[in-house]
């Protein structure tokens, strides 16, 4: 009879599954970009704490089955480290705050370089540093342009400059004309238009000793007359400057300026193979700088596109030697200065070869050239000084004609 009635049960009522149906597919997002956790195309793995793997909830990773709840804890914000992050923000935030602070500097970085870069250049030791004390304790190297308070007057651009030659007898000249009550100049050469240019003018002129109304400042640099550049500089400062080129016979001037670098450089090579390209041919070497500086009429006719004639005085290096007070007297006259400096002024050295200044009044002793003026010359074979003879002989009378003068080198 039960088992019957089980059996009628049985046949009315279906059997009922015990089995719990799984819970809705619900996506999970993507994991950021360099996160390290695999996309949802990925199988699945272990990802860092607070960010489900792909197709598993949170729940599920604690084992129970929590529908829906791995999508809302993937957008959920978490504390770490006493912060709230939002979802991998940790690696996002760092990233964005590595790339603000690189961006402010190389901002600064490249600020600072464009300032930098348009200031002057500091003035640094070598042969643009002025002399730290000069003969005449005039010049106060770096100091402020204008008027002050040491020996009155004030500091100006220099009204005359002796830009040449090398060798030819600048300093001597330079050294009779501070002899002159009305001649105040700067005892070192100060390269400023051709070494020392990007320091300015303003550098320029605090190199001047203060001169009184009536005095001339001059300076001298024999290297001005074979710098390109050196005309058009002069002339942007003023177009009024007087010239002084000390000329000498350029065969003469070669071997003095190879008996000066020799006394340096002993071990250097003999004057003929320094001269010569090729010393069977005869070819003459324009690029040795000995050489190249007695072609006179080349660099004059550089300097003449930027002065007229009028503004040179070309003194005979010679006749400084020979005869001092007459091309003094003709420098003096060109500078606009009274006669002062005189033939009672000089007496001639013997051992030297070259005249001084006699004791001035008032003075411990005469003023002669240093040591190093005056050397003896090597002996240059007379083929060699012919060969040179022949090679200078048009350029010398092409600078006869530009200048007017004569200078009897031939």
């Amino acid at each position: 009879m039960a088992r019957s009635n089980v059996e009628k049960v049985s046949k009315w009522c279906p059997p009922v599954s015990l089995s719990v149906p799984p819970p809705p597919h619900v996506p999970i997002p993507a994991s950021p970009p360099g996160s390290g956790c695999p996309t949802s195309a990925s199988p699945p793995s272990r990802c860092p704490r607070g960010v489900p793997s792909p197709g598993r909830s949170r729940g599920a990773l604690r084992g129970r089955s929590q529908p829906g709840r791995g999508a809302r804890d993937a957008r959920r914000p978490r504390r770490e480290g006493g912060r709230l992050l939002a979802p991998g923000g940790g690696r996002r935030a760092s990233l964005l705050l590595t790339m603000i602070l690189l961006s402010t500097f190389f901002s600064f970085f490249f600020f600072f370089f464009i300032i930098f870069s348009l200031l002057p250049a500091p003035c640094l030791p070598g042969p643009c540093e002025p002399p730290a004390a000069p003969p005449d304790g005039s010049v106060v190297p770096g100091g402020p342009a204008g008027l002050g308070a040491r020996g009155g007057g004030a500091r100006r651009f220099p009204q005359a400059i002796i830009v040449g030659v090398k060798k030819g007898g600048t300093r001597a000249l330079l050294e009779f004309l501070r002899a002159h009550p009305g001649v105040r100049a700067v005892g070192a050469e100060p390269h400023f238009f051709d070494r020392c240019y990007d320091k300015g003018l303003r550098w320029y002129r605090s190199l001047m000793p203060r001169t009184l109304e009536g005095q001339i400042t001059m300076e001298k640099t024999p290297s001005y007359f074979v710098t390109k550049e050196a005309p058009r500089r002069i002339y942007n400062m003023s177009r009024d400057t007087k010239l002084i080129v000390v000329v000498r016979n350029p065969i003469t001037r070669a071997i003095s300026d190879y008996t000066q670098t020799l006394s340096k450089n002993p071990t250097i090579p003999s004057f003929q193979a320094l001269a010569f390209k090729n010393i069977s041919t005869g070819l003459i070497d324009t690029s040795w700088s000995a050489v190249r500086i007695g072609i006179y009429a080349k660099h004059l006719d550089n300097w003449l596109q930027y002065f007229p004639l009028s503004k040179f005085l070309f003194v005979s290096g010679e006749r400084l030697v020979s005869d001092p007070a007459g091309e003094m007297g003709r420098v003096q006259d060109f500078l606009g200065l009274e006669r002062v400096v005189t033939d009672k002024h000089f007496y001639f050295n013997e051992t030297k070869g070259f005249p001084c200044l006699k004791k001035p009044e008032g003075g411990s002793k005469p003023r002669c050239l240093g040591k190093s003026k005056g050397r003896p010359h090597p002996k240059i074979d007379m083929q060699v000084v012919q060969r040179l003879r022949e090679f200078y002989r048009p350029f010398n009378m092409k600078f006869y004609q530009m200048t007017g003068q004569d200078f009897g080198w031939d």
